[in-house]
Parts: structure tokens; sequence; C-alpha cells
């Protein structure tokens, strides 16, 4: 399981036109789920965010978590970031997990994150054609790979 984690100002999904998920202060996550990926993944990555400590304390110094500054959330689904691009030019996601596999991982990391921050995470809608706005704050973008944990 992949995950880009954005620091945001502020960020939004809109599908048809219709604003689903909007948030001020927070991250905004992109996740890629393969065939491979457990709820163990999920759990590992989950805990992982919610500590993660980007945002900056007093000093300026990156030093508290969303937990610490009570952010937000948005959680999009993203398959490409799975993309092969060795040969040609036409990427591959042969290791992007199908449907059936990824749904249910992505709900399950919605909730997982749900439960460490104690409230609500905001989310896109799998398999939809979104518009994704932000305001990267920082700029300050991180990626993580649950396959890379040891």
């Amino acid at each position: 399981m992949r995950v880009v984690i954005q620091r945001v100002k502020e960020a939004s999904v809109t599908i048809n036109n219709k604003v689903k998920s909007k948030i001020e202060t927070g991250l905004l996550i992109l996740v890629g789920i393969e065939a491979a990926d457990t709820f163990e993944d999920v759990k590992w990555l989950s805990k992982k965010i919610a500590g993660l400590r980007i945002f900056p304390d007093q000093e300026g110094v990156m030093n508290l978590s969303i937990q610490d500054i009570n952010g937000d959330i948005i959680l999009v689904s993203q398959f490409t970031l799975h993309a092969n691009t060795k040969k040609g030019n036409r990427p591959s996601y042969i290791k992007a997990a199908p449907p059936k596999i990824a749904i249910p991982l992505y709900e399950k990391m919605i909730e997982q994150l749900a439960n460490e921050l104690n409230k609500p995470i905001q989310s896109g809608k799998f398999g939809a054609d979104m518009k994704v706005a932000l305001i990267n704050d920082g700029p300050v973008t991180i990626m993580m790979d649950s396959k890379n944990k040891e």
C-alpha cells in the first residue's frame, strides 16, 4: 500500500461538479492499494500517519502530528500510484488491486484513520472521476509504502 501525504492549508474533492469533501488545515492523502495488501498494511500506515510529526510547533519546527493540531484528513483512492513505467510510454497498473480487494481495504483505512484520530475522515469516491484541489502547505509532501516498513 502506497500513500502520498500532503500537508495542506485546504483541500477538496469534487465529483460531478459537487463538492464531496472539503477540509482546512490537515492532510490530503492519496492511497494506492495493490493486490498483496492486507489489513495489516492499513493498520501500520494509519498508525504512522496519525503520529507523523510534520506540522510546525511554536518555533516553526515540524514537531506536531495531525492529532496534536486536531487537523482533518481527506483520503483519496488512487490506483495510479502503482504505475509501472519501466517499459514503453504507457504505464502498466498490473500491481494495482482490483476493486473487490481495493474497496474493502480503502473503506477499512477510512475507518482505521477515524479510530486513530477519534474523528471522522473525509474521502473521495472509489473509482469516480474526481477533481482534487489543494493548497500544499510548505510544501510538505511525503511518500510511504507499507512494503518498506522494515
